[in-house]
């Protein structure tokens, strides 16, 4: 009987899981859009490609406001009324995109894609406490967060050939159709999720993943930020920002270094997302025991390869695409590990807030340091500030880890 009935709870939150996992999809793929369709909309709305990064910059910069805000001011709120409702947010917010008439509602509609981001993700990053037992809470999280890396796989690259096939509008619109779809999937999957507790810094440890008892629910001005919470939101804005300074400019890359046309650069985008998958799942199965060293490698990883790709590109660009897979290996891993190492400090559903609005802060600072360096420089040199920033969070890691060791 107990087997049975373990059975019986245990599938439906299997599939809540995966529903959560479509959202972010979803989720990051509208998010991504303008890197598969950046010169499109560039030429014609009529701005330069170091402004169209402003699609990505403004949903970051909301996205970091709304994480922490909406953690605390919907903290009693049921979290599966929340999801759906920043899910219907998403889908009015690619649909005004894809009828947007001019720059102004275009950069409109992406403000309200950043508000969905933030509070979708900062809500569904922990989910994976609250519907598997403890010994799956790291598979759940790769598989939530896998949402990412599939996005690339499968949501850039597709853009990508829908805009060429019907214009960057139809993209927006399939997005915007997907996310009506998702609204009614994650209302018949997910099961009720109280906010009732306001804060639960060892929510993320239950193994029944049920709400924590009060005792367990210290009030949420009691939130202290740690020094080890710290010092992954910092490797959150050194790699993040780091990344997006050079992958929010990668189509044009391959188009002006590599002088790849629309079924290369596709190509690379598939290639890049397929080995974010593999690195996704490959840092989730080892990021639970030791988020630290997955995390040096990882940002060493990308270092090399946008350290590499300058020097690479040229016509044929076989080699530029192979960089590109070691690049997706490594950046496909970051989310999970960073987001297994905030529940592992105990950051709670406040630190998991604090780590989305880092995340996408990042987003926008790491896609506008690019702009400046595209306009002022060359695409080429927008790969060596995620080579830089790469290079310093390794050793950020590295040094934090044997400073706790010897304090221990």
């Amino acid at each position: 009987m107990t087997t049975t009935l373990g059975t019986t709870v245990a599938r439906p939150r299997t599939i809540a899981v995966s529903s959560v996992a479509l959202g972010t999809f979803t989720l990051v793929t509208s998010e991504m859009l303008p890197v598969g369709l950046l010169t499109s909309i560039a030429a014609d709305l009529g701005v330069s490609p170091g402004t169209a990064g402003l699609m990505m910059s403004a949903p970051g910069l909301v996205a970091a406001v709304a994480a922490p805000v909406l953690a605390v001011a919907a903290r009693r709120a049921d979290r599966r009324s929340l999801l759906l409702g920043l899910m219907a947010l998403l889908a009015v917010a690619d649909l005004a995109a894809a009828l947007a008439p001019g720059w102004a509602v275009m950069l409109a509609a992406r403000v309200a894609t950043g508000v969905s981001i933030g509070g979708f993700w900062a809500f569904a990053a922990g989910l994976g406490a609250r519907l598997v037992p403890e010994r799956q809470v790291g598979r759940a999280t790769s598989i939530i967060l896998s949402g990412v890396s599939v996005a690339s796989v499968l949501g850039v690259p597709a853009a990508t050939l829908v805009s060429s096939a019907a214009g960057w509008r139809a993209a927006f619109a399939a997005m915007g159709v997907l996310a009506v779809a998702l609204l009614a999937l994650l209302a018949a999957t997910l099961p009720p999720l109280p906010g009732d507790a306001p804060a639960r810094p060892a929510a993320a440890e239950h193994a029944d993943g049920l709400p924590s008892a009060p005792e367990d629910a210290p009030a949420r001005p009691g939130f202290r930020l740690s020094r080890p919470l710290a010092v992954v939101l910092v490797l959150t804005v050194l790699v993040i920002a780091g990344h997006f300074a050079a992958y929010t400019y990668v189509r044009p890359f391959l188009e002006q270094v590599a002088h790849a046309g629309p079924g290369l650069v596709g190509a690379a985008l598939l290639l890049y997302g397929a080995a974010g998958v593999a690195g996704n799942f490959a840092a989730g199965a080892r990021a639970a025991r030791g988020p630290r060293a997955v995390l040096v490698v990882l940002a060493a990883l990308i270092a090399l390869a946008t350290a590499a790709l300058p020097a690479l590109g040229g016509p044929g660009a076989v080699l530029p695409l192979a960089a590109l897979v070691v690049w997706g290996l490594g950046y496909g891993g970051v989310g999970v590990t960073l987001q297994l190492w905030i529940m592992r400090e105990g950051g709670g559903e406040l630190g998991t807030a604090l780590f989305v609005s880092a995340f996408n802060l990042s987003i926008a600072l790491g896609s506008l340091l690019g702009g400046r360096v595209v306009d002022g420089v060359s695409i080429t040199a927008a790969m060596w500030p995620a080579a830089v920033l790469s290079v310093l969070a390794a050793a950020v890691a590295g040094i934090w880890g044997r400073s706790r060791t010897s304090g221990s």
